[in-house]
Protein backbone atom coordinates (compact mmCIF):
# COMPACT_ATOMS: atom_id res chain seq x y z
CA UNK A 1 0.00 0.00 0.00
CA UNK A 2 1.03 3.17 -0.91
CA UNK A 3 2.09 6.40 1.71
CA UNK A 4 -1.54 7.38 2.76
CA UNK A 5 -0.71 10.71 1.84
CA UNK A 6 0.01 10.13 -1.50
CA UNK A 7 -3.47 7.62 -1.33
CA UNK A 8 -5.25 10.85 -0.40
CA UNK A 9 -3.00 12.65 -3.24
CA UNK A 10 -4.40 9.68 -5.88
CA UNK A 11 -7.71 10.64 -4.55
CA UNK A 12 -7.46 14.37 -4.90
CA UNK A 13 -6.52 13.89 -8.35
CA UNK A 14 -8.99 11.54 -9.66
CA UNK A 15 -12.01 12.29 -12.21
CA UNK A 16 -13.87 9.75 -10.65
CA UNK A 17 -14.71 12.10 -7.80
CA UNK A 18 -17.40 14.85 -8.37
CA UNK A 19 -16.85 17.99 -6.73
CA UNK A 20 -18.43 18.01 -3.84
CA UNK A 21 -16.21 14.89 -2.90
CA UNK A 22 -13.11 16.80 -3.65
CA UNK A 23 -14.22 19.39 -1.50
CA UNK A 24 -15.06 17.20 1.09
CA UNK A 25 -11.01 15.72 1.29
CA UNK A 26 -9.66 19.12 1.17
CA UNK A 27 -11.27 19.69 4.21
CA UNK A 28 -9.26 17.47 5.45
CA UNK A 29 -6.52 17.96 3.89
CA UNK A 30 -4.27 19.40 7.06
CA UNK A 31 -5.51 16.49 9.40
CA UNK A 32 -3.08 13.86 9.14
CA UNK A 33 -4.51 12.18 11.71
CA UNK A 34 -7.35 12.00 9.74
CA UNK A 35 -6.19 10.91 6.83
CA UNK A 36 -4.04 8.19 8.30
CA UNK A 37 -7.39 6.67 9.30
CA UNK A 38 -8.92 7.02 6.07
CA UNK A 39 -5.85 6.30 3.63
CA UNK A 40 -3.26 3.94 5.57
CA UNK A 41 -5.38 1.03 4.90
CA UNK A 42 -8.68 -0.27 3.62
CA UNK A 43 -11.47 -1.96 5.67
CA UNK A 44 -10.74 -5.25 6.60
CA UNK A 45 -14.18 -7.55 5.19
CA UNK A 46 -14.41 -10.52 7.49
CA UNK A 47 -17.74 -12.66 8.18
CA UNK A 48 -19.31 -9.23 9.62
CA UNK A 49 -18.32 -7.52 6.22
CA UNK A 50 -17.68 -3.75 6.48
CA UNK A 51 -18.78 -0.89 9.20
CA UNK A 52 -16.89 2.56 9.56
CA UNK A 53 -17.69 5.89 9.20
CA UNK A 54 -18.98 7.93 5.38
CA UNK A 55 -16.21 9.71 4.32
CA UNK A 56 -13.98 9.08 1.01
CA UNK A 57 -10.91 6.89 1.87
CA UNK A 58 -10.13 3.16 1.45
CA UNK A 59 -11.20 2.77 5.22
CA UNK A 60 -14.18 4.49 4.72
CA UNK A 61 -18.04 3.58 3.49
CA UNK A 62 -18.37 5.10 0.17
CA UNK A 63 -19.83 4.32 -2.97
CA UNK A 64 -15.90 3.57 -4.55
CA UNK A 65 -15.47 1.11 -1.77
CA UNK A 66 -19.03 -0.33 -2.00
CA UNK A 67 -18.74 -0.99 -5.87
CA UNK A 68 -14.88 -2.20 -4.74
CA UNK A 69 -16.18 -4.70 -2.64
CA UNK A 70 -19.33 -6.03 -4.45
CA UNK A 71 -16.69 -6.98 -7.39
CA UNK A 72 -15.16 -9.07 -5.00
CA UNK A 73 -18.87 -10.30 -3.81
CA UNK A 74 -19.48 -11.31 -8.08
CA UNK A 75 -16.38 -13.01 -8.21
CA UNK A 76 -17.75 -15.03 -5.64
CA UNK A 77 -21.18 -15.62 -6.89
CA UNK A 78 -19.55 -16.62 -10.18
CA UNK A 79 -16.81 -18.88 -9.06
CA UNK A 80 -20.58 -20.94 -7.86
CA UNK A 81 -21.97 -20.65 -10.78
CA UNK A 82 -24.76 -18.47 -9.66
CA UNK A 83 -25.39 -15.73 -12.03
CA UNK A 84 -29.21 -16.77 -12.74
CA UNK A 85 -29.77 -17.32 -9.35
CA UNK A 86 -29.24 -13.90 -8.75
CA UNK A 87 -28.78 -11.45 -5.34
CA UNK A 88 -30.48 -10.30 -3.20
CA UNK A 89 -30.28 -6.51 -1.57
CA UNK A 90 -31.51 -4.73 1.15
CA UNK A 91 -30.58 -1.61 3.06
CA UNK A 92 -32.29 0.74 5.96
CA UNK A 93 -32.49 3.76 6.77
CA UNK A 94 -29.03 5.08 7.17
CA UNK A 95 -27.63 8.15 5.23
CA UNK A 96 -26.00 7.08 1.59
CA UNK A 97 -27.84 3.42 2.39
CA UNK A 98 -29.75 3.91 -0.81
CA UNK A 99 -27.25 4.85 -3.13
CA UNK A 100 -24.66 2.18 -1.66
CA UNK A 101 -27.29 -0.21 -2.62
CA UNK A 102 -28.00 0.50 -6.32
CA UNK A 103 -24.22 1.15 -6.49
CA UNK A 104 -23.89 -2.45 -5.58
CA UNK A 105 -26.50 -3.49 -8.15
CA UNK A 106 -24.87 -1.55 -11.05
CA UNK A 107 -21.91 -3.29 -10.16
CA UNK A 108 -23.18 -7.32 -10.20
CA UNK A 109 -25.36 -6.39 -13.48
CA UNK A 110 -22.74 -4.82 -15.32
CA UNK A 111 -20.86 -8.29 -14.16
CA UNK A 112 -23.75 -10.59 -15.71
CA UNK A 113 -25.55 -11.45 -12.63
CA UNK A 114 -29.06 -11.24 -11.77
CA UNK A 115 -30.14 -8.67 -9.05
CA UNK A 116 -33.42 -8.42 -6.92
CA UNK A 117 -33.82 -5.06 -4.45
CA UNK A 118 -36.15 -4.03 -2.05
CA UNK A 119 -38.20 -0.82 -3.43
CA UNK A 120 -37.52 1.04 -0.20
CA UNK A 121 -35.90 0.26 3.26
CA UNK A 122 -36.93 -3.26 4.93
CA UNK A 123 -35.91 -5.06 7.99
CA UNK A 124 -32.34 -7.11 7.94
CA UNK A 125 -34.37 -10.75 8.61
CA UNK A 126 -36.51 -10.05 5.49
CA UNK A 127 -33.56 -9.64 3.27
CA UNK A 128 -32.59 -13.51 5.12
CA UNK A 129 -35.94 -14.35 4.18
CA UNK A 130 -36.16 -13.23 0.59
CA UNK A 131 -32.54 -15.37 0.16
CA UNK A 132 -34.57 -18.58 1.04
CA UNK A 133 -37.77 -17.42 -0.73
CA UNK A 134 -36.21 -16.37 -4.34
CA UNK A 135 -33.30 -19.32 -4.35
CA UNK A 136 -30.62 -16.42 -4.47
CA UNK A 137 -27.03 -17.51 -4.41
CA UNK A 138 -26.07 -14.69 -2.10
CA UNK A 139 -27.00 -11.45 -0.36
CA UNK A 140 -26.59 -7.97 0.27
CA UNK A 141 -27.53 -5.63 2.99
CA UNK A 142 -26.44 -1.69 3.34
CA UNK A 143 -26.63 -1.12 7.14
CA UNK A 144 -24.43 -0.59 10.17
CA UNK A 145 -27.26 -1.80 12.59
CA UNK A 146 -27.19 0.22 16.04
CA UNK A 147 -24.04 2.82 15.01
CA UNK A 148 -24.21 6.25 15.21
CA UNK A 149 -24.78 7.97 12.59
CA UNK A 150 -21.83 8.41 11.11
CA UNK A 151 -21.52 5.06 9.81
CA UNK A 152 -22.57 2.66 7.53
CA UNK A 153 -21.64 -0.99 6.60
CA UNK A 154 -22.34 -3.90 4.43
CA UNK A 155 -22.95 -7.64 5.23
CA UNK A 156 -22.89 -10.31 2.65
CA UNK A 157 -25.18 -13.25 3.16
CA UNK A 158 -24.72 -16.80 0.85
CA UNK A 159 -28.10 -19.16 -0.04
CA UNK A 160 -28.77 -20.47 3.47
CA UNK A 161 -29.48 -16.73 5.10
CA UNK A 162 -26.92 -16.43 7.16
CA UNK A 163 -24.04 -14.41 6.50
CA UNK A 164 -21.31 -16.08 4.59
CA UNK A 165 -18.46 -18.04 6.52
CA UNK A 166 -14.91 -17.05 7.04
CA UNK A 167 -13.70 -18.74 3.51
CA UNK A 168 -16.04 -17.02 1.62
CA UNK A 169 -14.81 -13.69 3.52
CA UNK A 170 -11.17 -14.56 2.53
CA UNK A 171 -12.07 -15.14 -1.53
CA UNK A 172 -14.52 -11.79 -1.48
CA UNK A 173 -11.35 -9.90 0.41
CA UNK A 174 -8.69 -10.93 -2.05
CA UNK A 175 -11.14 -10.83 -5.21
CA UNK A 176 -11.82 -6.83 -4.08
CA UNK A 177 -7.91 -6.31 -3.87
CA UNK A 178 -7.25 -6.95 -7.72
CA UNK A 179 -9.46 -4.21 -8.56
CA UNK A 180 -8.59 -0.11 -8.46
CA UNK A 181 -10.83 0.88 -5.59
CA UNK A 182 -10.92 3.83 -8.12
CA UNK A 183 -12.36 1.99 -11.37
CA UNK A 184 -16.02 2.28 -11.25
CA UNK A 185 -16.01 1.50 -15.16
CA UNK A 186 -18.37 -1.22 -16.27
CA UNK A 187 -21.54 -0.59 -13.88
CA UNK A 188 -24.48 -0.69 -15.47
CA UNK A 189 -27.32 1.44 -15.64
CA UNK A 190 -29.56 1.19 -12.84
CA UNK A 191 -32.98 2.18 -14.03
CA UNK A 192 -32.17 0.61 -17.90
CA UNK A 193 -30.97 -2.78 -16.07
CA UNK A 194 -34.79 -2.38 -14.12
CA UNK A 195 -36.29 -1.88 -17.64
CA UNK A 196 -34.39 -4.59 -19.74
CA UNK A 197 -35.43 -7.19 -16.40
CA UNK A 198 -31.74 -7.69 -15.45
CA UNK A 199 -33.17 -6.07 -12.14
CA UNK A 200 -36.33 -7.53 -10.10
CA UNK A 201 -37.75 -4.74 -8.27
CA UNK A 202 -38.97 -6.13 -4.22
CA UNK A 203 -42.49 -4.30 -3.50
CA UNK A 204 -44.65 -4.36 -0.24
CA UNK A 205 -46.17 -7.47 -2.17
CA UNK A 206 -43.39 -10.00 -0.81
CA UNK A 207 -43.37 -8.32 2.53
CA UNK A 208 -46.89 -10.66 2.36
CA UNK A 209 -44.78 -13.42 2.13
CA UNK A 210 -42.31 -12.86 4.87
CA UNK A 211 -45.44 -11.88 7.02
CA UNK A 212 -47.01 -14.83 6.97
CA UNK A 213 -44.24 -16.64 7.95
CA UNK A 214 -43.50 -14.31 11.32
CA UNK A 215 -46.98 -14.76 12.35
CA UNK A 216 -46.79 -18.67 11.95
CA UNK A 217 -44.05 -18.67 14.51
CA UNK A 218 -46.61 -17.57 17.17
CA UNK A 219 -47.34 -20.48 20.00
CA UNK A 220 -50.65 -18.72 21.21
CA UNK A 221 -51.77 -15.57 19.86
CA UNK A 222 -55.49 -16.16 21.60
CA UNK A 223 -53.26 -14.60 24.58
CA UNK A 224 -53.13 -11.60 22.82
CA UNK A 225 -57.43 -11.06 22.18
CA UNK A 226 -58.16 -12.43 25.57
CA UNK A 227 -56.26 -9.38 27.11
CA UNK A 228 -56.84 -7.05 24.24
CA UNK A 229 -59.11 -4.31 25.85
CA UNK A 230 -56.53 -3.86 28.54
CA UNK A 231 -53.03 -4.48 27.10
CA UNK A 232 -50.93 -1.57 25.73
CA UNK A 233 -47.89 -1.08 23.96
CA UNK A 234 -45.59 2.15 22.81
CA UNK A 235 -43.52 1.36 19.75
CA UNK A 236 -40.64 3.02 18.27
CA UNK A 237 -38.80 2.41 15.36
CA UNK A 238 -35.81 4.95 16.60
CA UNK A 239 -36.29 6.00 13.17
CA UNK A 240 -35.60 2.86 11.33
CA UNK A 241 -36.81 -0.05 9.20
CA UNK A 242 -38.93 -1.51 11.53
CA UNK A 243 -41.28 1.51 10.81
CA UNK A 244 -44.13 -0.52 8.79
CA UNK A 245 -44.04 -4.19 9.66
CA UNK A 246 -43.48 -4.31 13.49
CA UNK A 247 -46.79 -1.99 13.95
CA UNK A 248 -48.32 -4.04 10.74
CA UNK A 249 -47.44 -7.54 12.92
CA UNK A 250 -48.72 -6.44 16.09
CA UNK A 251 -52.43 -5.38 14.40
CA UNK A 252 -52.29 -9.25 12.61
CA UNK A 253 -52.01 -11.01 16.28
CA UNK A 254 -54.80 -9.16 17.63
CA UNK A 255 -53.17 -5.93 19.71
CA UNK A 256 -55.68 -2.61 19.51
CA UNK A 257 -53.71 -0.17 21.64
CA UNK A 258 -50.37 0.53 19.87
CA UNK A 259 -49.13 3.81 20.63
CA UNK A 260 -46.31 4.94 18.33
CA UNK A 261 -43.53 7.63 19.08
CA UNK A 262 -44.43 9.78 16.79
CA UNK A 263 -41.01 11.75 16.51
CA UNK A 264 -39.31 8.94 15.96
CA UNK A 265 -41.58 7.24 12.85
CA UNK A 266 -39.99 8.29 10.10
CA UNK A 267 -37.22 6.79 8.85
CA UNK A 268 -33.89 9.61 9.53
CA UNK A 269 -30.15 8.60 8.98
CA UNK A 270 -29.48 11.53 11.04
CA UNK A 271 -31.54 9.78 14.09
CA UNK A 272 -32.22 13.50 14.97
CA UNK A 273 -34.07 12.00 18.67
CA UNK A 274 -31.38 9.78 19.99
CA UNK A 275 -27.52 9.98 19.63
CA UNK A 276 -26.82 6.45 19.34
CA UNK A 277 -29.86 4.15 17.75
CA UNK A 278 -29.43 1.30 20.02
CA UNK A 279 -32.02 -0.12 21.90
CA UNK A 280 -29.38 -1.43 24.41
CA UNK A 281 -29.27 2.17 25.91
CA UNK A 282 -32.09 3.13 28.04
CA UNK A 283 -31.97 6.75 27.16
CA UNK A 284 -33.54 5.78 23.88
CA UNK A 285 -36.59 5.31 25.36
CA UNK A 286 -37.18 8.18 27.35
CA UNK A 287 -39.81 9.81 24.59
CA UNK A 288 -41.51 6.36 24.64
CA UNK A 289 -41.97 6.24 28.17
CA UNK A 290 -43.56 9.51 28.29
CA UNK A 291 -45.85 8.69 26.04
CA UNK A 292 -46.26 5.45 28.13
CA UNK A 293 -46.81 7.06 31.21
CA UNK A 294 -49.47 9.54 29.94
CA UNK A 295 -51.68 6.05 28.72
CA UNK A 296 -50.68 3.72 30.98
CA UNK A 297 -48.81 1.07 28.25
CA UNK A 298 -47.65 -2.45 29.94
CA UNK A 299 -44.44 -2.41 27.69
CA UNK A 300 -42.47 0.60 25.42
CA UNK A 301 -40.47 -1.65 22.42
CA UNK A 302 -37.79 -0.28 20.19
CA UNK A 303 -36.32 -1.76 17.13
CA UNK A 304 -32.69 -0.62 15.94
CA UNK A 305 -32.49 1.15 12.39
CA UNK A 306 -31.90 -2.25 10.42
CA UNK A 307 -35.08 -4.00 13.18
CA UNK A 308 -33.09 -7.03 13.87
CA UNK A 309 -32.82 -5.93 17.05
CA UNK A 310 -35.24 -5.42 19.91
CA UNK A 311 -35.25 -3.91 23.13
CA UNK A 312 -37.62 -3.93 26.02
CA UNK A 313 -39.07 -1.75 29.04
CA UNK A 314 -41.69 -3.25 30.77
CA UNK A 315 -43.81 -1.47 33.69
CA UNK A 316 -43.75 -3.06 36.88
CA UNK A 317 -45.52 -3.41 39.59
CA UNK A 318 -45.12 -0.33 41.44
CA UNK A 319 -45.47 1.70 38.24
CA UNK A 320 -42.27 2.30 37.48
CA UNK A 321 -40.58 1.56 33.88
CA UNK A 322 -37.50 -1.14 33.73
CA UNK A 323 -35.08 -2.38 31.28
CA UNK A 324 -35.49 -6.20 30.36
CA UNK A 325 -31.57 -6.89 29.11
CA UNK A 326 -30.75 -8.93 26.24
CA UNK A 327 -30.23 -12.00 28.85
CA UNK A 328 -33.68 -11.64 30.46
CA UNK A 329 -35.34 -11.05 27.40
CA UNK A 330 -33.97 -14.40 26.18
CA UNK A 331 -34.03 -16.38 29.48
CA UNK A 332 -38.25 -15.15 29.37
CA UNK A 333 -38.51 -16.18 26.01
CA UNK A 334 -36.95 -19.67 26.18
CA UNK A 335 -38.79 -20.68 29.42
CA UNK A 336 -42.30 -19.02 28.10
CA UNK A 337 -42.06 -20.91 24.74
CA UNK A 338 -40.84 -23.84 26.08
CA UNK A 339 -43.71 -24.13 28.82
CA UNK A 340 -46.58 -23.20 25.90
CA UNK A 341 -45.09 -25.77 23.96
CA UNK A 342 -45.15 -28.51 26.40
CA UNK A 343 -48.58 -27.52 27.75
CA UNK A 344 -49.81 -27.84 24.21
CA UNK A 345 -48.10 -31.14 24.04
CA UNK A 346 -45.67 -29.64 21.18
CA UNK A 347 -42.60 -30.44 22.52
CA UNK A 348 -40.43 -32.92 22.22
CA UNK A 349 -36.98 -34.06 23.75
CA UNK A 350 -35.23 -33.78 20.35
CA UNK A 351 -36.31 -29.92 20.42
CA UNK A 352 -33.27 -27.42 20.37
CA UNK A 353 -32.16 -24.06 21.29
CA UNK A 354 -29.18 -21.86 20.63
CA UNK A 355 -27.24 -19.50 22.22
CA UNK A 356 -24.12 -17.62 21.90
CA UNK A 357 -20.91 -18.42 24.45
CA UNK A 358 -21.36 -14.82 25.79
CA UNK A 359 -25.37 -15.00 26.49
CA UNK A 360 -26.64 -16.10 30.40
CA UNK A 361 -25.83 -18.83 31.90
CA UNK A 362 -29.44 -19.49 33.02
CA UNK A 363 -30.54 -20.70 29.34
CA UNK A 364 -28.53 -24.35 30.51
CA UNK A 365 -30.95 -24.16 33.61
CA UNK A 366 -33.85 -23.83 31.36
CA UNK A 367 -33.15 -26.18 28.94
CA UNK A 368 -32.30 -28.93 31.55
CA UNK A 369 -35.04 -28.98 33.38
CA UNK A 370 -37.16 -29.03 30.70
CA UNK A 371 -35.13 -31.61 28.35
CA UNK A 372 -34.62 -29.37 25.57
CA UNK A 373 -31.31 -29.54 23.76
CA UNK A 374 -29.41 -26.20 24.26
CA UNK A 375 -25.80 -25.58 21.61
CA UNK A 376 -23.65 -22.63 22.41
CA UNK A 377 -21.94 -21.16 19.82
CA UNK A 378 -19.61 -18.12 18.70
CA UNK A 379 -21.27 -14.61 18.74
CA UNK A 380 -22.82 -13.94 14.94
CA UNK A 381 -25.95 -15.38 14.19
CA UNK A 382 -24.51 -17.01 11.49
CA UNK A 383 -23.40 -19.61 13.62
CA UNK A 384 -26.73 -19.84 15.24
CA UNK A 385 -27.95 -20.14 11.53
CA UNK A 386 -25.35 -22.93 10.84
CA UNK A 387 -26.82 -25.47 13.89
CA UNK A 388 -30.12 -25.01 11.92
CA UNK A 389 -28.67 -25.62 8.83
CA UNK A 390 -27.28 -28.98 9.97
CA UNK A 391 -30.32 -30.34 11.67
CA UNK A 392 -31.99 -29.87 8.52
CA UNK A 393 -29.07 -31.07 6.26
CA UNK A 394 -28.65 -33.97 8.76
CA UNK A 395 -32.54 -35.03 8.62
CA UNK A 396 -32.81 -34.71 12.41
CA UNK A 397 -36.32 -34.51 14.02
CA UNK A 398 -35.57 -32.08 16.87
CA UNK A 399 -37.65 -28.31 16.28
CA UNK A 400 -35.98 -24.94 16.23
CA UNK A 401 -37.53 -23.30 19.59
CA UNK A 402 -35.05 -20.05 19.76
CA UNK A 403 -31.64 -18.75 19.17
CA UNK A 404 -30.62 -15.48 20.88
CA UNK A 405 -27.82 -13.27 21.51
CA UNK A 406 -27.12 -11.12 24.51
CA UNK A 407 -27.15 -8.05 22.19
CA UNK A 408 -30.91 -8.16 21.69
CA UNK A 409 -30.77 -10.57 19.10
CA UNK A 410 -33.32 -13.26 18.89
CA UNK A 411 -35.11 -15.68 15.79
CA UNK A 412 -38.28 -18.07 16.32
CA UNK A 413 -38.31 -19.90 13.25
CA UNK A 414 -36.51 -20.84 10.30
CA UNK A 415 -37.76 -19.08 7.40
CA UNK A 416 -34.67 -16.22 8.20
CA UNK A 417 -31.00 -17.36 9.70
CA UNK A 418 -30.55 -14.04 10.87
CA UNK A 419 -32.24 -11.98 13.91
CA UNK A 420 -35.38 -10.67 13.82
CA UNK A 421 -36.79 -8.00 15.81
CA UNK A 422 -39.87 -7.84 14.14
CA UNK A 423 -40.95 -11.46 15.11
CA UNK A 424 -39.26 -11.24 18.56
CA UNK A 425 -41.68 -8.09 18.89
CA UNK A 426 -44.23 -10.68 18.17
CA UNK A 427 -43.20 -12.55 20.52
CA UNK A 428 -42.67 -10.62 23.22
CA UNK A 429 -46.51 -9.18 22.48
CA UNK A 430 -48.03 -12.66 23.30
CA UNK A 431 -45.72 -13.23 26.31
CA UNK A 432 -46.20 -9.85 28.14
CA UNK A 433 -49.98 -10.58 27.40
CA UNK A 434 -50.03 -14.38 28.59
CA UNK A 435 -48.36 -12.67 32.11
CA UNK A 436 -51.03 -9.93 32.21
CA UNK A 437 -53.88 -12.05 31.52
CA UNK A 438 -52.75 -14.33 34.77
CA UNK A 439 -51.95 -10.96 36.68
CA UNK A 440 -48.15 -10.63 36.46
CA UNK A 441 -45.74 -8.26 34.59
CA UNK A 442 -42.92 -9.24 32.54
CA UNK A 443 -40.76 -7.92 36.10
CA UNK A 444 -42.74 -10.41 37.78
CA UNK A 445 -42.55 -12.81 35.61
CA UNK A 446 -38.47 -12.56 35.37
CA UNK A 447 -38.52 -12.54 39.66
CA UNK A 448 -40.19 -16.18 39.27
CA UNK A 449 -37.32 -17.26 37.10
CA UNK A 450 -35.07 -16.52 39.23
CA UNK A 451 -37.06 -18.04 42.29
CA UNK A 452 -37.30 -21.62 39.71
CA UNK A 453 -33.82 -21.76 38.08
CA UNK A 454 -31.63 -19.30 40.70
CA UNK A 455 -29.90 -15.57 40.34
CA UNK A 456 -28.76 -14.81 37.77
CA UNK A 457 -26.36 -11.82 36.69
CA UNK A 458 -24.51 -10.50 33.41
CA UNK A 459 -22.56 -7.28 32.32
CA UNK A 460 -21.04 -6.03 29.19
CA UNK A 461 -18.07 -3.67 29.18
CA UNK A 462 -17.26 -1.65 26.13
CA UNK A 463 -13.47 -0.25 26.04
CA UNK A 464 -13.49 1.59 22.93
CA UNK A 465 -10.03 2.30 21.48
CA UNK A 466 -11.23 4.82 18.22
CA UNK A 467 -8.97 6.24 15.53
CA UNK A 468 -6.04 5.29 13.52
CA UNK A 469 -4.58 3.58 16.64
CA UNK A 470 -7.57 2.10 17.52
CA UNK A 471 -7.16 -1.15 15.89
CA UNK A 472 -2.89 -1.83 16.86
CA UNK A 473 -4.58 -1.28 20.69
CA UNK A 474 -6.47 -3.51 20.25
CA UNK A 475 -4.51 -6.12 19.05
CA UNK A 476 -1.91 -5.33 21.76
CA UNK A 477 -4.59 -5.85 24.38
CA UNK A 478 -5.32 -9.39 23.41
CA UNK A 479 -1.88 -10.52 23.04
CA UNK A 480 -0.73 -8.84 26.37
CA UNK A 481 -3.78 -11.04 27.54
CA UNK A 482 -2.32 -13.74 25.96
CA UNK A 483 1.28 -13.36 27.03
CA UNK A 484 0.04 -12.39 30.66
CA UNK A 485 -3.12 -14.15 31.62
CA UNK A 486 -5.10 -12.54 34.54
CA UNK A 487 -4.84 -14.85 37.75
CA UNK A 488 -8.33 -13.88 38.91
CA UNK A 489 -11.21 -10.99 38.87
CA UNK A 490 -12.93 -9.80 41.88
CA UNK A 491 -11.41 -12.11 44.23
CA UNK A 492 -12.05 -15.43 42.51
CA UNK A 493 -9.41 -17.40 41.20
CA UNK A 494 -8.85 -18.19 37.26
CA UNK A 495 -9.34 -21.94 36.93
CA UNK A 496 -9.27 -22.58 32.77
CA UNK A 497 -8.53 -20.37 30.10
CA UNK A 498 -10.41 -21.02 27.10
CA UNK A 499 -8.29 -19.50 23.94
CA UNK A 500 -10.50 -20.17 20.96
CA UNK A 501 -7.56 -18.57 18.63
CA UNK A 502 -6.50 -22.05 19.24
CA UNK A 503 -9.23 -23.99 20.12
CA UNK A 504 -8.24 -25.09 23.36
CA UNK A 505 -9.18 -24.70 27.32
CA UNK A 506 -5.92 -24.70 29.70
CA UNK A 507 -6.78 -26.35 33.78
CA UNK A 508 -4.57 -23.43 35.04
CA UNK A 509 -3.44 -26.03 37.97
CA UNK A 510 -2.89 -29.26 36.28
CA UNK A 511 -2.52 -28.05 32.82
CA UNK A 512 -4.87 -30.14 31.16
CA UNK A 513 -6.75 -29.17 28.00
CA UNK A 514 -9.82 -29.95 26.50
CA UNK A 515 -10.91 -28.74 23.20
CA UNK A 516 -13.87 -25.84 22.83
CA UNK A 517 -15.90 -27.42 20.12
CA UNK A 518 -15.73 -24.00 18.17
CA UNK A 519 -14.27 -22.15 14.97
CA UNK A 520 -11.05 -20.38 15.76
CA UNK A 521 -11.87 -16.85 17.10
CA UNK A 522 -9.82 -13.95 18.58
CA UNK A 523 -12.11 -14.88 21.89
CA UNK A 524 -10.51 -15.44 25.58
CA UNK A 525 -12.41 -17.28 28.24
CA UNK A 526 -11.91 -17.31 31.58
CA UNK A 527 -13.66 -19.80 34.06
CA UNK A 528 -13.24 -18.54 37.74
CA UNK A 529 -13.24 -21.36 40.61
CA UNK A 530 -16.94 -20.55 41.11
CA UNK A 531 -17.97 -20.73 37.73
CA UNK A 532 -18.40 -17.79 37.10
CA UNK A 533 -17.02 -16.11 34.05
CA UNK A 534 -15.27 -13.57 32.17
CA UNK A 535 -14.96 -13.17 28.45
CA UNK A 536 -12.90 -11.31 26.46
CA UNK A 537 -13.21 -10.46 22.46
CA UNK A 538 -12.81 -7.33 20.30
CA UNK A 539 -16.17 -6.42 18.27
CA UNK A 540 -16.63 -7.63 15.02
CA UNK A 541 -18.40 -4.15 14.33
CA UNK A 542 -17.09 -1.23 16.39
CA UNK A 543 -13.97 -0.14 17.33
CA UNK A 544 -13.78 -1.44 20.84
CA UNK A 545 -12.81 -4.65 23.12
CA UNK A 546 -16.21 -6.45 24.82
CA UNK A 547 -16.01 -7.95 27.71
CA UNK A 548 -18.92 -9.91 29.24
CA UNK A 549 -19.31 -10.97 32.09
CA UNK A 550 -21.87 -14.13 33.47
CA UNK A 551 -22.22 -14.72 37.17
CA UNK A 552 -25.16 -16.34 39.55
CA UNK A 553 -25.20 -16.63 43.20
CA UNK A 554 -27.70 -17.32 45.98
CA UNK A 555 -28.28 -13.44 47.41
CA UNK A 556 -29.07 -10.44 44.94
CA UNK A 557 -27.44 -7.77 46.88
CA UNK A 558 -23.89 -10.12 47.58
CA UNK A 559 -24.45 -11.49 43.92
CA UNK A 560 -24.37 -7.34 42.93
CA UNK A 561 -21.78 -6.67 44.81
CA UNK A 562 -19.48 -9.72 42.95
CA UNK A 563 -20.69 -8.37 39.92
CA UNK A 564 -19.38 -4.63 40.39
CA UNK A 565 -16.06 -6.50 41.33
CA UNK A 566 -15.72 -8.60 38.66
CA UNK A 567 -16.44 -5.30 36.39
CA UNK A 568 -13.83 -3.63 37.97
CA UNK A 569 -10.89 -5.75 37.71
CA UNK A 570 -12.04 -6.79 34.41
CA UNK A 571 -11.77 -2.94 33.10
CA UNK A 572 -8.21 -2.91 34.38
CA UNK A 573 -6.56 -5.83 32.10
CA UNK A 574 -7.65 -3.09 29.18
CA UNK A 575 -5.93 -0.46 30.30
CA UNK A 576 -2.56 -1.59 28.59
Amino acid sequence: MANYREEFERWLDSDALRADEKAELLSVENDEDTLKFRFSAPMDFGTAGLRSTMYMGIGCMNRFTVAQTTRGIAALVKNSGGESRGVAIAYDSRNNSREFARTAASVLVGEGIKVYIFDDLRPTPELSFALRRLGAIAGINITASHNPKEYNGYKAYWEDGAQIGPEQARTVSAEREKFDVLDVSGLADFDEAVRAGKITVLTSDFDEEYLSEVVKTAVNPDFISEVSDELKVVYTPLHGAGCRLVPEVFRRVGLKHLYTVGSQMTPDGNFPTVAKPNPEYAAVFENGIKIANDVGSDLVIATDPDADRVGVMARAADGAFKTVSGNQMGALLLDYVIKQRKERGELSDEDYCVKSIVSTDMAYGIAKKNGVKLYDVLTGFKYIGEVIKNYEKDGKSGKFLLGFEESYGYLLGTYARDKDAVGASMMILEMTAYYKKNGKTLIDALDDLYLEYGLYSENMIDIYMEGPTGIEKRKKVMSTLRSTPPKSFGGAAVAEIGDYADGTFVDVKTEKTRPTGQPASDVLYYVLENDDKIIVRPSGTEPKIKIYILAHGEEKNQLAAKVDKYSADAKGIAEI
